[in-house]
């Protein structure tokens, strides 16, 4: 097959933009602890912000998508959140933090994965599916250049140093890569077919109805609470169980190429398992991953298995959640539901690190994975009863 030039770039501007606008947060939590003297939940507020704060900014970039101006709107938000990252290079009082990081938020809701797949959505309609596993593919690196790098550069000359590179990698690397992908993308835009307004509103209130949405959207939602607070908490989880600094960052930078093979892995069975059976996989394997990280301080090839679990089945829930939206919601009015859906997920993932810091106070991070492991039965017990409904639904027309 002849290779995407628009698709590659667009991967290749997520590579950077992940990296340096998200991952650069746990990359560099610990050394924040120690050097600025706040704490835990003090820190992760940040990035629960900066994600809550993505969510509404959501709304306003879908219509500038919408309009046509997805390259403006990936290379603008990757320059402005660039430029609060370098500025937060210089913070020296809470809420300066605290402020850079909603500006970032601001910046994610314009520059990752959501507005990226809306681009190629809008643009290539059917044919979007292959183009969004091939940016997830490569995208799925991000964790293995940011973790690493962030701890080389913060060892040799500082965090500060470290915030500075990352935001001029973004800036100089990121932005214009994004830009001129996704400006060939749209250059090959599809018309779109809208729903008259009337209908849309309809379909948005019967959606709010539907007990499959809610059990389908709250699981979905448990599932980006586990990821949320392991991932950010995972260098301090690591830590408190004894495993060496170098060997934890090792850990962590393994998680983006695990993303990467547990994709590869869902491509290759997909003629073979049901889109149901892949969800429950993640779901199951998830928690699994979750026990083993609870045992892992003096075993080294638990902490391996960890990530090939943790990062594997998470690197099949950013293709899995559309996949599944479209089975158990079904194809009309789909970008309502599909925004429902999202909002859910964005606020679990946006208040897992901070949930994290929460209960971490409480009662340790054994208090922490134990209840990440309850979430993930739960989690599963609520999409199986989503899938569970729809089946008897179907059974019953027939």
């Amino acid at each position: 097959m002849k290779p995407d030039k628009a698709i590659l770039s667009m991967a290749v501007g997520q590579v950077f933009t992940w990296a340096g606008l998200y991952y650069i947060f746990p990359a560099l939590l610990l050394r924040w602890e120690r050097d600025l003297g706040w704490s835990k939940a003090e820190l992760t507020a940040a990035i629960t912000l900066a994600v809550f704060v993505s969510a509404v900014a959501a709304v306003p970039a879908g219509r500038m998508i919408d309009r046509g101006q997805g390259a403006s709107l990936m290379a603008g938000c990757a320059l402005l959140g660039s430029a609060a990252l370098f500025t937060c290079s210089f913070v020296q009082q809470y809420w300066q933090f605290l402020f850079l990081w909603s500006v970032i938020g601001v910046s994610l809701a314009g520059c990752l994965y959501e507005p990226c797949f809306a681009i190629v959505t809008r643009a290539r309609g059917a044919r979007a599916k292959q183009s969004i596993v091939l940016i997830t593919l490569i995208a799925g690196f991000a964790g293995a250049v940011s973790f690493p790098s962030a701890h080389m550069l913060a060892e040799a000359f500082g965090w500060r140093i470290a915030l500075r590179v990352a935001a001029l990698a973004v800036a100089l690397a990121g932005a214009p890569i994004l830009w001129s992908g996704a400006r060939m993308v749209e250059s090959g835009a599809e018309a779109e077919r809208m729903e008259p307004p009337a209908t849309a509103h309809a379909g948005s209130v019967r959606l709010l109805a539907s007990p499959v949405f809610w059990f389908l959207g709250i699981g979905m939602a448990l599932l980006a609470v586990i990821h949320g607070v392991a991932l950010h908490h995972l260098l301090p989880i690591l830590n408190e169980r004894g495993v060496h600094p170098e060997v934890a960052v090792f850990a962590a930078s393994l998680i983006g190429p695990m993303q990467v093979a547990g994709r590869l892995v869902m491509v290759a069975a997909d003629r073979h398992v049901s889109n149901h059976g892949i969800a429950v996989a993640t779901f199951v394997l998830m928690g699994l991953s979750i026990v083993l990280l609870i045992g892992a301080g003096g075993t080294p090839a638990l902490v391996v298995t960890f990530v090939v679990f943790f990062g594997g089945s998470y690197g099949i829930v950013s293709i899995i959640r559309p996949v599944i939206a479209r089975d158990l919601l079904g194809q009309a009015g789909f970008g309502a539901k599909s925004g429902g859906l999202a909002l859910l997920y964005l606020c679990g993932d946006a208040s897992a690190p901070f949930i994290g810091a929460l209960l971490w106070e409480f009662g340790g991070y054994g208090l922490v994975l134990q209840l990440l492991v309850g979430l993930s039965v739960v989690g599963l017990a609520l999409y199986v009863t989503a899938h569970r409904i729809v089946a008897v639904m179907a059974t019953g027309r027939s």
